[in-house]
């Protein structure tokens, strides 16, 4: 399913519980909102609310019952409001008598503008991961930061390793972060890993040729936890990784893409760029 759909039939079902009509079924979504302290605001996320933006916000909770508002703001398109429920936007005219579920596109860049702006919202801060429950790579200078939930037995994380070896200057973060319900092996593999006395070298030979440390797993891991910080950041599939500037972004993204976001995140948080070669 493509994911600005997936979000949209997510958003129609919230409305939908909260006793309108829904058109479609919903996509199932796990995870619960983020601990206080664990999303990043965004730049006009603290500010306070218009007299209209107060207004809608007023009218959307009478209409949508159960369906908490986080935020309501201006939106420079048609004249509309954007309105955030917890991790999804929507657009309302100013007396909520229509409700726009979807994404707004610029007709010249193909710029997806709802999704770059769901992003900015949903900012982890960098500061409050916990990385030193990740197995750490350095390459080059490291300047540049990565975290990656990652499972052991997907497919499509062995396909971010392989463009990952093409990426220099980063330190990646990876949390193990098994998904029982479709690899029901990857938490036994997972723990084997971490066990290792040299968890890199553990994660690479598994990668390289499906080679597991000698060990039991038996050993004091970080899964448990990483589990719960994976649920409250809404972490559903892997690999989903998290940039320096706190914008998660879920996918095995091919290198170009990742030495894109990389910069982009660089950039919005400060990070110094990568010495030229």
């Amino acid at each position: 399913m493509f994911p600005t759909l997936e979000r949209a039939l997510r958003i129609t079902a919230a409305i939908a519980a909260a006793g309108v009509l829904a058109t479609a079924p919903a996509a199932a979504q796990t995870g619960a909102k983020p601990a206080a302290g664990a999303a990043a605001a965004s730049a006009d996320a603290g500010a306070p609310l218009t007299a209209e933006a107060a207004a809608v916000k007023k009218q959307v909770e009478q209409k949508f019952p159960g369906a908490p508002v986080k935020g309501v703001l201006k939106s420079p398109y048609f004249g509309l409001y954007e309105v955030q429920f917890d991790d999804q936007l929507i657009y309302t005219d100013a007396k909520v008598s229509y409700v726009l579920v979807g994404s707004v596109y610029d007709a010249t860049t193909k710029q997806n503008l709802t999704e770059d702006r769901l992003r900015k919202l949903n900012r982890v801060a960098w500061d409050s991961l916990p990385l030193d429950l990740a197995i750490k790579r350095v390459k080059g200078s490291g300047a540049r930061k990565l975290v990656v939930f990652s499972d052991a037995d997907c497919p499509f994380c062995a396909r971010l390793e392989k463009e990952l070896k093409g990426v220099d200057d980063v330190t990646v973060y990876t949390f193990l972060y098994p998904i029982d319900q479709l690899h029901p092996d990857a938490a036994r593999k997972s723990k084997i890993i971490w066990c290792a006395p040299d968890r890199l070298k553990a994660w690479d030979d598994f990668y390289a040729s499906g080679k597991l440390p000698d060990n039991k797993g038996d050993c004091e891991t970080p899964i448990a936890t990483l589990q719960t910080l994976g649920q409250k950041l809404k972490v559903n599939a892997t690999p989903t990784l998290v940039f320096a500037d706190g914008s998660i972004v879920p996918g095995a993204l091919p290198r170009d893409r990742l030495e894109a976001e990389l910069l982009k995140a660089a950039a919005e948080s400060g990070a110094a760029a990568p010495a030229k070669k």
